[in-house]
C-alpha cells in the first residue's frame, strides 16, 4: 500500500463505496435485484481494474489501444451501452403491460356501464 499511487487508492475506495451503495439500494428495496446485476458487474470490473493496474494495461494491449485510460473509457462506454439496452427492454416490456392494462380497464368500464344499464332496466 506504501507504493500505491493516490489515484489508485481513490479508485479502490470509490469502487467499494459504489458497491456498498448498490448493496444498500437493493437491501432497502429501492433497487430491484434484477436491475442491479449490471450495475454490480460494472462496479466490480472497475474495482478489479483499480486493484490490478497491470490488468488494465494488458486489456488495453489486447484491444490494440496504446493508452490504458482510453481502454477504461471504452469499457465504461460499453457498460453504459449495455445498461441502456437493458433499460430499453425493461421500458418496452412495461409499456406493453401498460397498454394491456389500459385496454382491460376500458373493457371493465364498458362492462360496468352495461351492467348499470341492465340494472336500471330491471328497476324500471
Amino acid at each position: 500500500m506504501n507504493n500505491m499511487p493516490i489515484f489508485q487508492v481513490f479508485s479502490i475506495v470509490g469502487s467499494l463505496i459504489i458497491i456498498l451503495f448498490l448493496i444498500e439500494l437493493v437491501r432497502s428495496r429501492r433497487l430491484k435485484e434484477s436491475y442491479s446485476l449490471l450495475w454490480f458487474v460494472i462496479a466490480f470490473v472497475f474495482l478489479l481494474f483499480s486493484l490490478w493496474r497491470d490488468l488494465l494495461e494488458r486489456v488495453a494491449s489486447l484491444m490494440g489501444i496504446g493508452y490504458a485510460p482510453a481502454a477504461l473509457f471504452l469499457i465504461l462506454i460499453i457498460g453504459l451501452y449495455l445498461l441502456s439496452i437493458h433499460f430499453s427492454v425493461v421500458i418496452s416490456r412495461l409499456s406493453e403491460k401498460n397498454k394491456n392494462l389500459s385496454q382491460e380497464i376500458g373493457l371493465l368500464n364498458l362492462k360496468i356501464k352495461e351492467l348499470k344499464k341492465w340494472i336500471d332496466g330491471i328497476k324500471s
